[in-house]
C-alpha cells in the first residue's frame, strides 16, 4: 500500500468507479477508518444515482437525425438553430432544477459565497489533518517556494499568516481543487499535535464579507472575504478559542 494521501480526487474518482484496482483499495480502507468521509462518499453516490436515473430517459432516445454531427456543422456555420438553442435552454433549466434538489439541506456549496468556502475547507481538513504521514505536499522550509507556487496557481497574491504567536507553528501545505477553482491550504499544528487549517481561494461572489462562524460535526472555524479573495479558518478547537486566531489571520492576510 502507497502512502500517498488520500485527496478529493480520489474520492471523487472511487464514486464513479475509475481508480485502479490498488487505489481503489486504499480508499476503501481509509473510509473504513473516517465514517464521517464515508458518510460524505456515500451521499456522492446518492446524489450520482439520482442523476442518472432522472437523465435516464433521455439518455435512452434515439438521437434525432436533425441531430447528427454533420448536419449540426452544417447548420452552425449558417445560423444558430432556434430550436437547438430552446432545447438547450430547457435542459440547462431542467438540470439546475435537479441539482437545487439534490443539494436542499446543505451548505450552499453550489454558490461562490462563504458557505461554500467553509464547506471546502471543512473537507480539507477531514481529508489531510488526520494523516500522519504525508498532510502537507510542501513543508514549512519551502515556505518561500510554496507562496509563490500557490499565488502564481490562484493569480493573486497569497500571503502566509504567521500563528506563532498564537502557539501553532507552520506545518506546509498544499494546493487544493474545488468546485470554485484552486485553492491554497496552509496546515498549523501546537505542541499537543492539535492541528488547524487556513484555506484561502478567490471569490466569484461575496467578495468582501464580514467574518462569520461556521461549525460541522466535531470542527469549528471562521470564514470571510476581503479584497476579492476568501479565507476560512477550520479547527476542532471551540469557537472562543478560534475566534482571536481567526482574527490574527485576518489582521496579516486581508487589506484592512
Amino acid at each position: 500500500m502507497s502512502n500517498r494521501p488520500i485527496t478529493e480526487d480520489d474520492l471523487h474518482a472511487y464514486v464513479d468507479g475509475v481508480l485502479e484496482p490498488e487505489r481503489e483499495a486504499e480508499v476503501t480502507s481509509y473510509l473504513e477508518g473516517h465514517p464521517d468521509m464515508a458518510r460524505r462518499v456515500a451521499t456522492f453516490s446518492d446524489q450520482r444515482d439520482l442523476l442518472r436515473e432522472a437523465l435516464a430517459p433521455i439518455a435512452d432516445e434515439p438521437l434525432p437525425s436533425r441531430f447528427n454531427l454533420s448536419g449540426m456543422i452544417e447548420n452552425r456555420r449558417r445560423r444558430p438553430s432556434r430550436a437547438w438553442l430552446a432545447i438547450a435552454a430547457m435542459l440547462l433549466l431542467s438540470i439546475g432544477g435537479l441539482g437545487g434538489w439534490m443539494m436542499r439541506g446543505s451548505l450552499q456549496a453550489s454558490s461562490g459565497g462563504l458557505a461554500a468556502l467553509a464547506q471546502e475547507a471543512a473537507y480539507s481538513y477531514s481529508v489531510y489533518a488526520p494523516d500522519r504521514v504525508r498532510p502537507v505536499e510542501m513543508r514549512a522550509s519551502d515556505s518561500a517556494q510554496m507562496v509563490q507556487w500557490v499565488s502564481n496557481r490562484l493569480k493573486q497574491p497569497v500571503k502566509l499568516p504567521d500563528l506563532t504567536g498564537s502557539g501553532y507553528r507552520l506545518m506546509g501545505g498544499r494546493l487544493i481543487a474545488t468546485s470554485h477553482g484552486p485553492a491554497a491550504m496552509f496546515m498549523y499544528d501546537d505542541d499537543r499535535g492539535e492541528r488547524l487549517v487556513v484555506l484561502t481561494r478567490p471569490m466569484a461572489s461575496e467578495q468582501s464579507a464580514p467574518m462569520a462562524p461556521h461549525s460541522g460535526g466535531d470542527l469549528s472555524g471562521f470564514a470571510w472575504a476581503d479584497g476579492g479573495m476568501g479565507y476560512s479558518l477550520v479547527g476542532q478547537a471551540a469557537t472562543d478559542t478560534l475566534k482571536p486566531i481567526a482574527n490574527e489571520v485576518r489582521r496579516q492576510a486581508c487589506k484592512i
